[in-house]
């Protein structure tokens, strides 16, 4: 019942996750979109107003026209509509899944022994320290390295730079510590977090000081829309990203690679400059170029990442012939029977996968349930790799390759 529960809370999270997510990048790609496409107001009434720019739209049947003020109207609506709590639950409903999933759980998600040997707890506050300690690093740069003397917005190219380095490194440092996957996940996370927090920390409280100034009459400082920008287009280019990251988690064939930092910042990469494609086609500009680059990444991601044949290994199933004969012609390895295949998955499954407790519902307790989750059982163990999970029954590269050749002789 506790496995079953925990399911239905699984599935819940995380459809309450992606539900939000959709929300708030849903959001910032038409904002920023829709920057990119206002026009300067042709009628006298609308520069009277101060409205900067302005867009007509139709979209279900109805016209729309959004107007956008450079300050603000000199009457301001007592009703205005805040965009943040889809940010908020985004984090907090990411946060709930992280911890239900992997902080509840480290021994078995946070940990492989081959990559790094601690304790649980040592295991959890490391993960919590990048998602903190992320956001502390990439705040301090932007207050140091984003602002001129007097306070207004500097060179981003630099903050953009570092931000860079500070994200590869966190990639680099996660592999070292974290099991493949809980590691993409957690660099996810951090930059999931860093978003956030500039919801948090300075986009909603200077659009709620530049009012307030408003209203009171007081002279409105420019700077507070400034930062709000910067860290709104550093969201901007974070967005896919981190999809990626929290996308790539689920594929063996990249979070096990030795070199998975490395595969992770292409990822990323290649995010970014996706991103950069939208952003720049709707200021009109010619980004065609970008997807070739984004084209040419993925083919050398895909290509470096290719499985290589491996020399098929022999079963050995009883006496050979004289020495001559096999050294004449190679033996053709014996058919791996039902019985070798249920010895591997006795040792090497059975501890998760059985009648008391049975993730995603799979069990192998039986014979018949053998057969039945054959398809599974390849896919998992053979092609991907990624059961047992993080090779916690210690499953060897022979008796992957057995599963294998089982599945393809049924």
């Amino acid at each position: 019942m506790d496995s079953y529960l925990l399911d239905w809370a699984n599935l819940l999270l995380r459809w309450l996750h992606v539900i939000v997510a959709i929300a708030w990048i849903g959001a910032s790609f038409y904002f920023v979109w829709l920057d990119n496409h206002l026009l300067k107001p042709q009628a006298p009434d609308l520069k009277s107003k101060g409205v900067d720019g302005e867009l007509w739209a139709v979209h279900g049947g109805g016209f729309y026209n959004p107007q956008k003020y450079m300050v603000a109207p000199a009457d301001l609506p007592q009703h205005l509509h805040w965009f943040y709590w889809e940010s908020y639950w985004t984090w907090m409903s990411g946060f709930a899944l992280f911890a239900l999933l992997y902080l509840f759980n480290a021994d078995t998600y946070l940990i492989d022994k081959r990559v790094h040997d601690w304790s649980a707890p040592a295991a959890v506050a490391g993960a919590l320290g990048f998602l903190a300690g992320g956001w502390l690093i990439y705040d301090q740069i932007c207050r140091r390295f984003g602002r001129k003397a007097d306070g207004a917005i500097g060179n981003d190219g630099v903050v953009l730079g570092l931000i860079a380095v500070v994200i590869a490194a966190a990639a680099w440092g996660a592999s070292q510590l974290f099991a493949g996957r809980a590691a993409f996940l957690i660099v996810g996370a951090t930059m999931a977090t860093m978003m956030s927090a500039n919801v948090f920390f300075w986009i909603i409280p200077g659009q709620k000081q530049v009012i307030a100034d408003m209203r009171a009459g007081r002279p409105v400082d420019p700077v507070h829309g400034q930062r709000g920008k910067q860290r709104s287009v550093h969201n901007t280019y974070f967005t896919l990203p981190v999809l990626i990251a929290m996308l790539s988690n689920h594929y063996g064939m990249l979070y096990q690679h030795e070199h998975n930092w490395l595969v992770l910042i292409g990822l990323m990469l290649v995010g970014a400059l996706v991103r950069t494609w939208f952003v720049k086609r709707h200021k009109g500009v010619n980004a065609w170029p970008l997807l070739v680059v984004v084209a040419a990444l993925l083919a050398a991601l895909i290509t470096w990442l290719a499985p290589r044949p491996a020399a098929s290994s022999a079963i050995s199933s009883g006496t050979s012939s004289t020495a001559s004969a096999v050294a004449a012609a190679p033996v053709a390895p014996a058919k791996v029977s039902f019985e070798q295949v249920s010895k591997i998955v006795h040792d090497r499954c059975l501890a998760c996968h059985n009648a008391a407790l049975a993730p995603k519902r799979i069990q192998f307790h039986e014979p018949q349930l053998i057969e039945q989750h054959a398809a599974e059982i390849y896919q998992q163990a053979v092609v991907q790799k990624t059961m047992p999970l993080n090779n916690a029954t210690g499953i060897t590269d022979e008796e992957r390759a057995a599963l294998g050749r089982w599945f393809k002789e049924r």
